[in-house]
């Protein structure tokens, strides 16, 4: 396999797309467990059991969705740079930069075939996850529950995407590609 350089819009696009995505998967994280918003309203009626103040279960969950809201606002608006960056990636090999392997082609080999479907399999689930979320976001109220359980079951393909990700960077960086690592950061 050569040695890639990668240029500076190739390594933009995929320094924004990693933060991006695992700034995402922070807040996704944090709404599940830190934030919970069952485990927030059981520390807010802990501290109110002793005043004169009396909330409901359900008036304190509420409590609890309003205070991790601007964490969720976040979320949404690094979503909002995710989709456009992830249109730059679509659109750039038009341009003859980042262009896509094709997987077909014979003397291929089994490595970078992998690789490509990874890739392939990657960016179709990361559109269905922009798209889903776009929809919860600005789409019809009666489809937001179906987009919102795809867009919540969307976290497991990425968790498997950055685990083979890491793992074939390390194996690279370890054997054949040496280097790969520096090249990404610095482009040479």
């Amino acid at each position: 396999m050569e040695k890639k350089n990668y240029s500076r819009l190739y390594r933009l696009v995929h320094w924004s797309m990693a933060f991006c995505l695992l700034f995402m998967l922070l807040t996704i994280f944090l709404r599940l467990f830190w934030m919970n918003k069952v485990h927030i309203s059981a520390i807010i009626q802990g501290f109110l059991a002793d005043t004169p103040v009396n909330l409901s279960e359900e008036e304190s969950i509420l409590l609890a969705k309003q205070i991790r809201k601007p964490m969720w606002i976040w979320h949404s608006y690094v979503g909002y740079i995710l989709t456009g960056v992830y249109v730059i990636r679509l659109i750039v090999p038009l341009f003859g930069e980042m262009k896509f392997p094709n997987p077909f082609v014979k003397r291929t080999s089994f490595q970078e075939k992998f690789q490509t479907w990874v890739y392939f399999v990657f960016y179709c689930c990361l559109g269905v996850s922009l798209l889903t979320g776009l929809f919860i976001a600005f789409g019809p109220e009666s489809l937001e529950e179906v987009m919102e359980t795809i867009h919540v079951l969307s976290i497991y393909y990425l968790i498997a995407f950055i685990v083979l990700h890491f793992g074939g960077v390390l194996l690279a960086e370890f054997t054949k590609g040496k280097g790969i690592i520096s090249r990404i950061i610095s482009g040479s």
